[in-house]
């Protein structure tokens, strides 16, 4: 799959093509029917399919301090796309002069004279251009002059995350900010995902018989609650199943919040300076104050012992649909 960051980056003998435009953070269930029928249609006619989104998110830019908690950074979204099948990713810078062009320069600049768009899929909320101005009515206007068809996907994906709410990235998120991973799974197709660098921290865990890998994660990323998790921990391409905490270390009166995650029976991992993933299962407990270090050592094993468990069931589960 082609990445282009910015208009100069798309090649200058580039043919028509099907595009959609969004965020798509998290490229989740929904996401994944939009994006996947532009790559149908796009193979039907025998072009390109391209999604274009933003970065920063645009609110961030027109409300500064309002950048939403991010699902997926854009280059796992980029994974996710080209799982689906999409042929290229453009990546537009949102600045304050890119938010000022209205919906009408916004197709031309775009979709004629860069993409040179034979067909645009949308959802029928989708909203582009100054003041998001542009509707779906008005680029489909716009299609008869400038040649490019539209085709709006009117869908909704329900299931029992949410009590039954119409699947959504602002759904997922406040799922992830419950703790409900496993509802927020249901929506996004897969567990939700954290990643960063893994720093050094007090090294408690070291000390009490489970290092743990300290994940310094990227800017703005979504991270659920407070509490213990079952999960997997990856480095270097190797999947591990972890029990993660998430939050304060109430127990030694700690003020930072961190992500930490004990890659179960692993022994000797020196994970310091690499970049790792980290995904959410299942919720294990609430973080808890002990009465003694007796008491958190008891919790910790229990909480390993329920991350092994839940974390084999998942892979057994999951081997059985594959096979």
């Amino acid at each position: 799959m082609q990445r282009w960051r910015g208009l100069e980056d798309i090649p200058q003998d580039w043919g028509r093509s099907v595009v959609t435009i969004g965020s798509y953070d998290g490229v989740h269930r929904g996401h994944q029917l939009i994006i996947g029928r532009a790559v149908e249609w796009a193979r039907e006619l025998g072009v390109p399919a391209v999604v274009v989104t933003f970065d920063p998110h645009p609110s961030e830019v027109v409300r500064p301090g309002s950048h939403p908690a991010m699902l997926a950074p854009h280059h796992r979204r980029a994974e996710l796309m080209a799982e689906l099948g999409v042929d290229a990713l453009l990546i537009l810078p949102f600045t304050a002069e890119f938010s000022q062009l209205s919906p009408a320069d916004f197709i031309v600049k775009v979709l004629v004279d860069k993409l040179h768009a034979r067909g645009v899929i949308e959802g029928p909320n989708f909203r582009f251009g100054h003041k998001a101005a542009g509707n779906v009515e008005f680029l489909t206007e716009l299609g008869a002059t400038y040649d490019y068809q539209v085709e709006i996907l009117d869908l909704v994906v329900r299931g029992e995350a949410g009590g039954g709410d119409p699947f959504s990235s602002t759904l997922a998120r406040r799922l992830v900010a419950e703790g409900d991973v496993e509802g927020a799974a249901e929506i996004l197709g897969r567990p939700h995902r954290v990643e960063g660098v893994v720093v050094r921290g007090a090294q408690r865990g070291r000390e009490l018989g489970y290092p743990t890998a300290n994940v310094e994660t990227l800017p703005h990323t979504a991270i659920p609650a407070d509490g213990v998790y079952a999960g997997w921990l990856t480095a270097d391409g190797e999947r591990m199943p972890a029990a993660i905490s998430v939050g304060t270390n109430l127990q030694f009166d700690a003020t930072e919040r961190t992500v930490e995650a004990y890659a179960i029976d692993r022994v000797g991992l020196d994970l310091y300076g690499l970049h790792v993933t980290v995904d959410f299962l299942a919720y294990v407990r609430g973080m808890a104050k002990f009465d003694s270090l007796e008491g958190l050592l008891d919790a910790m094993a229990d909480d390993v012992k329920r991350a092994r468990s839940l974390t084999e069931a998942y892979d057994s589960a999951a081997a059985r649909t594959t096979g």
